[in-house]
């Protein structure tokens, strides 16, 4: 993901709390904590400090950052959004539907931005897209909608294909919305799938 739009949507979020922290304390430093399902070079605390420093934010001087990786096993996610939530951080990214859910049950006050969701709504993270309500917002993807259309393409490029493996992860919610939107774009299609735990 482009990390110039997480900076805006971080710096959009501690902009609308900056009022509140200054009445609290004229001297204390933002802190985000980044909550993640899997690390990975994409996932690196750097890219958040690079894209911050150009904006003229020093990690450790006027911005402070937690990162939480759950290393996969998204049983952990709620352990470590509790750590998050007890360090009293100002703002909170969700980098998947499975963080973002972790941190929405147990954040009720903190702004939460999620990233990489696959449907918002659908997940039950946010009322509607106009509305979402509460404390959260972010960027979805239309990685469950393009599911569907990958699988039409691939089918019109190889027309006698007959099978497809597909590997998805059935206790992320994102990635079980894109299985079933592949399912229903190809019910005639004999798929098999392999479960990634």
């Amino acid at each position: 993901m482009n990390e110039k739009i997480i900076v805006c949507l971080l710096t959009t979020a501690l902009l609308s709390i900056t009022p509140f922290v200054e009445a609290q304390r004229a001297t204390k430093t933002p802190k985000i904590g980044v909550l993640r399902a899997a690390s990975g070079p994409e996932s690196s605390p750097e890219l958040y400090l690079r894209a911050f420093r150009e904006l003229g934010y020093v990690e450790g001087k006027n911005i402070a950052f937690e990162f939480r990786y759950s290393e996969g096993k998204l049983e952990r996610l709620p352990v470590l959004v509790d750590e998050l939530v007890r360090l009293k951080v100002d703002v909170l990214v969700a980098s998947s539907t499975s963080a973002a859910l972790a941190a929405k049950n147990a954040a009720k006050t903190i702004p939460i931005v999620f990233l990489n969701v696959s449907d918002p709504v659908a997940s039950g993270l946010i009322d509607s897209l106009p509305r979402p309500g509460g404390n959260i917002t972010g960027i979805a993807s239309i990685d469950s909608v393009l599911a569907g259309k990958r699988l039409e393409l691939l089918k019109e490029t190889i027309p006698n294909l007959s099978r497809v493996a597909v590997l998805w992860n059935a206790q992320d919610r994102g990635s079980t919305q894109q299985w079933n939107e592949s399912q229903l774009s190809h019910e005639n299609w004999a798929c098999k799938f392999t479960l990634w735990k």
